[in-house]
């Protein structure tokens, strides 16, 4: 049994970073108080991380940092001064999901090792080359998939020299991660910004099934699955709980520690998972990484289970029994608190103290020496100059002018306690530019031998301008073979969003789109296994001029074939690094720009060269994606799991509707996977006349997608009235929105 397993846990704040470490842990992940996932977790300050990457390397624990959000524009330059810290640290690595920031991290700070996020939804193999070519060492794989899944990427992983990172403990997503805008649309805080406020978690009215939380999902654990998972290749295995106290995370961490260590040493697993139960879960499924999607991977109850559990578990009946229980329990938690405190109470990351002593003497050359004292032993370091001293009334090198130019000392790292001149011959001098290469010297010398790296000022980006006199063009989006007709009333481009799921050996897409060459395929987000085998087979046998995808899997394949590709929205391009990276990386000819952002956030943005502009204008505003079933929670099914014909045969569509009454419609298209919908569809016509002049595109959905049971509107008549509004004929918006009357607009006036 290899023993090169890494057992990757979660830091939210210092105590449980020190918890992950003194547990075991090979790696923690965790986060500043910006450019993080988990704004609800209380973080850590940068100051905070030079002590916390100290201490875990004292004990061979690396640390990974969190930027997992999509960033805005005027965001970099904030960015970029981070970064030129970071560089300067010892941090291992990075874990990134926006596009734009792997461009910045790769052309400006090499150094930086980069992880793709678990926010990028990796699950096919075509994704693999895409983030390896964006700078990406490692990528963590969407939660969703089974063995045989990952198995099957993790091969084509090896081949690109990147390591797999999976999943194996905690709070699971029903929807797929990245693609989840439920906060963004209903109260402007994007999980894509670390704001998620958990939709899936809340009240709802009583279903017809008779569920209250019909989007709670039970956690993951892998437990039991490790040598499985082993035999499939992963290299890491990631616990999550960046919102979980020191308890929580010394009890994970130490029962995946041991379960490691005895199937690495036996072969065998020797641990029972019992102390799992004890602390925070919503009980527990390996459901996904079984490829058993049932209706046990539910709980109506998003708190916390641990309770539950050992009652269940005691066979308590009576009152009396069910207390003692209870308080069992909880001493058992208060025991396991006051024990991971005393364990970490000694762990230190505060900064080392340092001092700083000068000596030397006429036609003698200067030295420096630096004494670091760490865990009370002492370190020296001495850097001597090449230049003599001599005499100088002048400029002679005197208490005043070494304090200032060596209090930088005092950062971070260092706490500088003393600079020390006694033995510094007074009067004397050498040129300036000998004290800052002695800085220098110095400087590396305390920073683990590594050259201390200059701040990176990023250069003004250039914003290319679309070509004179072209008018932005309207495009469809259809997804029923019906809606070709269309093409005979408009000059618009037309967009045909193919499936999620296809039959086994599907050639008809090939055959429609080659009797249809006008149609533009649209690719979708989520493209697992065989589906994207499917897909990948349509574009290599049709080789359209152009297609839009939504899936980096497919544009990487797009890119190696030479077809022109554009963005669609749900990559979740944000600012012009992104864009810079699409076009120099992959050849991509334009992007959708994301609905999240706001006018201004949109302005900001600086297009590249020969690079095109998209906006939807009018689409269903989607919530959340899964590959779970929303059905069994809500309206009920009589299938006890979901099967491979139920992608392919199911098209139900119900609704849920939340504690505060609003209400979102759940619609599962035939070889689609199950969404959920806002309940306003979104109409944005003022970018036309706001921002018109930057876009070469805008879009009007008519797929029929989350419309639930309400009445599609004409479509010919739809299509007339955009263009029109695209003509600058304003008198039709009153029209349009007749036809649409329950929209919103609200994301472009919130943004991110």
């Amino acid at each position: 049994m290899s023993s090169n397993i890494e057992l990757l846990a979660p830091g939210g704040d210092v105590d449980a970073i020190k918890a992950a470490i003194i547990a075991g842990a090979d790696a923690v992940y965790c986060g500043l108080d910006t450019f993080n996932a988990r704004n609800r977790a209380s973080n850590i300050y940068f100051d905070e991380l030079v002590g916390i990457i100290r201490l875990a390397h004292q004990y061979q624990c690396k640390i990974f940092l969190t930027l997992n959000i999509v960033i805005l524009e005027r965001e970099f330059k904030t960015l970029a001064k981070l970064l030129s810290k970071l560089v300067n640290t010892s941090l291992d690595g990075v874990i990134v999901q926006d596009i734009g920031m792997f461009n910045l991290i790769k052309k400006y700070f090499p150094t930086l090792e980069i992880h793709a996020s678990t926010q990028l939804t990796t699950h096919n193999a075509g994704q693999i080359p895409f983030l390896k070519k964006l700078g990406a060492s490692r990528v963590n794989l969407s939660r969703e998939l089974n063995l045989r899944e990952i198995s099957a990427i993790t091969q084509v992983a090896k081949t690109h020299k990147t390591l797999v990172e999976v999943f194996v403990h905690g709070s699971l997503c029903v929807a797929f991660s990245g693609l989840c805008y439920s906060t963004s649309a209903s109260v402007g805080n994007s999980g894509n910004r670390g704001r998620c406020s958990q939709a899936c978690r809340e009240e709802y009215e009583t279903t017809p099934s008779g569920n209250n939380f019909p989007l709670n999902i039970k956690d993951n654990s892998a437990f039991f699955d490790l040598p499985a998972l082993i035999d499939a290749g992963v290299d890491s295995f990631k616990i999550e709980g960046r919102i979980k106290g020191a308890n929580y995370v010394h009890t994970v961490v130490d029962s995946f520690r041991k379960q490691i260590d005895g199937l690495i040493e036996t072969g065998e697993l020797t641990q029972d998972g019992k102390r799992l139960y004890q602390v925070f879960n919503r009980d527990f499924s390996n459901a996904f990484l079984r490829g058993d999607l049932n209706q046990s991977m539910f709980i109506d109850n998003p708190r916390d289970n641990s309770t539950k559990h050992a009652i269940d578990n005691s066979n308590a009946i009576s009152v009396v029994q069910i207390h003692e229980v209870e308080q069992n329990l909880h001493q058992q938690n208060k025991e396991i608190k006051a024990t991971v405190f005393d364990k970490i109470s000694y762990l230190s990351i505060e900064k080392l103290p340092l001092t700083l002593s000068f000596s030397g003497v006429l036609d003698e050359t200067i030295t420096i020496t630096a004494k670091v004292i760490n865990d009370k032993t002492s370190q020296a370091f001495k850097v001597t100059s090449t230049a003599k001293l001599a005499h100088s009334d002048q400029a002679s090198i005197d208490e005043s002018v070494i304090n200032k130019r060596f209090k930088s000392f005092n950062n971070s790292s260092y706490n500088l306690e003393e600079i020390n001149t006694d033995k510094l011959v007074s009067g004397l001098s050498i040129p300036f530019k000998e004290l800052t290469t002695l800085k220098k010297q110095l400087a590396q010398l305390l920073n683990n031998g590594k050259a201390i790296l200059p701040e990176v000022t990023l250069p003004a980006l250039k914003n290319h301008a679309k070509p004179v006199n072209n008018e932005a063009k309207l495009s469809l989006l259809i997804c029923d073979e019906k809606d070709t007709a269309l093409a005979n009333d408009t000059n618009a481009d037309i967009y045909f969003k193919l499936p999620d799921a296809y039959k086994r050996g599907c050639t008809k897409y090939v055959d429609f789109f080659k009797a249809n060459s006008r149609l533009i395929p649209w690719f979708p987000s989520v493209l697992i296994g065989k589906d994207y085998d499917a897909a990948l087979n349509i574009l290599q046998q049709v080789k359209p001029k152009l297609i839009v995808t939504n899936n980096t899997g497919i544009a990487y394949e797009a890119y190696r074939l030479g077809i022109e590709w554009i963005a669609g929205p749900f990559l979740n391009t944000t600012n012009s690094y992104a864009l810079m990276a699409l076009k120099e990386e992959f050849d991509c000819k334009g992007a959708f720009i994301s609905n999240e952002i706001n006018k201004q956030q949109i302005r900001n943005i600086a297009r590249p060269e020969n690079f095109k502009l998209f906006y939807s204008i009018y689409h269903p505003i989607l919530l959340m994606t899964s590959r779970q079933c929303f059905f069994q929670q809500s309206v009920g099914c009589e299938k006890p799991r979901i099967d491979n014909g139920c992608m392919l045969s199911c098209d139900k569509s119900t609704s849920i509707t939340n504690l505060k009454g609003d209400n979102f419609a759940i619609d599962k298209q035939k070889a689609g996977y199950p969404s959920i919908y806002n309940q306003d569809q979104f109409l944005n016509m003022e970018i036309v006349n706001d921002l018109g002049h930057l876009f070469d595109g805008f879009m009007v959905d008519l797929t029929n997608i989350g419309a639930g049971d309400k009445p599609s509107p004409n479509k010919k008549e739809l299509i007339k009235q955009f263009e029109q509004v695209l003509a600058g004929q304003d008198e039709v918006l009153k029209a349009i929105n007749n036809l649409v009357p329950e929209s919103t607009v609200s994301q472009y006036h919130t943004g991110l």
